[in-house]
């Protein structure tokens, strides 16, 4: 949805939510899932946006001429647009197991560089005029996995060679796509400080040589084609889990003049441990565990912040101790309130946050719950379409002044 036009701010939902691996099952989730979250958000006549999510393997199915004359032909019919993808998980996402192989291949390899420059060829061919684009991506890798300033300048070269592809695209189609590091805990890029240690240091320094190089051009001009083509997709969930006001976070991003090309809408689960907590309120934390996806922990006790890299990691410490904080990367819904204990981060998503989305913070604004299938029985809809259109309704009502 095109909620502005000065400044340019289009609305959308990730459709990672819905699981599939190829091509059919993307096309069969925009047909049978969010053409039911349009109809209940707005009227049909209002252009719809979508987020779209495109692993390698439907990816290479969608780059086929046909398959992409379908696709667009369907768009045009239903009043439906692309203006963003998800380009981070390459492979499975929904299955057990995913964890932190959700990270793999990193931007160490020629696999993650190929891979960004194939949606970005398929984002070339959908995007209307005049809309830019995004494609949000790994923060580089997961930390554990960097061990040399070798592994750092693989990284930059990558992106390099992504930003000098984008800058060709530019040149010749006339369309603007940016490259969107989406800082995650654990990872290598996982706070707002470490976005600009990087985009003002590695990414700087050598990423510039490696544009220069490719295109024959002017440092000036290298420096400013990686800043237009290469940005940051701020996830909301991550920057609280990291006890980071998002506000603050989107600030320091932009006091460096570094592009916020997507902001991802979500809330993490917070937990304050009361002081008479009892063993139910671990039975209500432990079913926020599942076999899929990594849920980083982290918990604040006073001045000092403990990391653990997954909630049963955390729960594994002992007794929960009363005063103490828990901020557990699990998207919640956005429009989770108080649930016995359990609440979300939502509350940091209104007032300064929503002045500065308002205000032309980024383009680019997809609310991004993936995690509604692994939810606790007690809080999983039987239905999704109505439950994403009731974060839209949260997002436009509370963020959007759109009441």
């Amino acid at each position: 949805m095109n909620i502005s036009q000065t400044p340019p701010l289009h609305l959308t939902y990730c459709l990672n939510v819905h699981p599939g691996q190829t091509w059919a099952d993307n096309f069969a989730a925009v047909r049978n899932e969010a053409l039911r979250v349009r109809d209940i958000v707005c009227d049909i006549n209002t252009p719809f946006g979508l987020g779209m999510r495109l692993g390698k393997i439907a990816a290479d199915e969608l780059s086929d001429a046909d398959k992409l004359t379908e696709f667009r032909e369907f768009l045009d019919a239903n009043n439906l647009y692309v203006f963003t993808i998800n380009g981070f998980p390459y492979g499975e996402f929904h299955d057990p197991g995913v964890k932190e192989n959700v990270y793999a291949p990193d931007w160490r390899t020629d696999e993650r560089r190929d891979y960004t420059i194939l949606l970005a060829d398929i984002l070339a061919d959908l995007l209307p005029e005049g809309v830019s684009g995004s494609i949000s991506t790994v923060p580089g890798s997961y930390k554990p996995w960097i061990k040399t300033p070798a592994d750092v300048e693989a990284m930059v070269d990558n992106l390099a060679d992504v930003a000098a592809h984008l800058y060709q695209l530019r040149r010749a189609r006339g369309v603007s796509i940016c490259v969107a590091l989406e800082p995650e805990p654990d990872c290598f890029i996982e706070t707002s400080e470490e976005v600009v240690r990087f985009f003002t240091g590695p990414l700087r320094e050598y990423g510039k040589a490696r544009v220069r190089e490719k295109l024959n051009i002017s440092g000036h001009k290298a420096a400013k084609l990686l800043r237009r083509h290469i940005g940051v997709c701020l996830d909301t969930a991550h920057a609280a889990v990291e006890f980071e006001d998002p506000a603050q976070a989107a600030q320091t991003i932009r006091n460096e003049n570094i592009r916020i090309a997507k902001v991802q809408m979500s809330s993490a689960l917070n937990v304050t441990i009361p002081t008479a907590a009892d063993q139910d309120l671990r039975r209500k934390i432990e079913e926020f565990c599942d076999p899929v996806y990594l849920h980083q922990t982290r918990i604040r006790r006073r001045d000092l912040v403990n990391h653990h890299d997954d909630l049963p990691d955390a729960l594994s410490g002992g007794e929960l101790r009363p005063g103490d904080q828990w901020r557990v990367h699990f998207h919640v819904p956005l429009f989770f309130g108080e649930f016995e204990g359990l609440e979300g981060t939502n509350d940091l998503l209104t007032g300064r946050f929503a002045e500065l989305l308002i205000g032309g913070l980024t383009e680019h604004l997809e609310i991004e719950t993936y995690t509604f299938g692994v939810l606790p029985d007690n809080l999983r809809p039987d239905d999704l379409p109505p439950a994403i259109a009731k974060e839209y309704r949260w997002v436009m009502d509370n963020c959007l002044g759109m009441e």
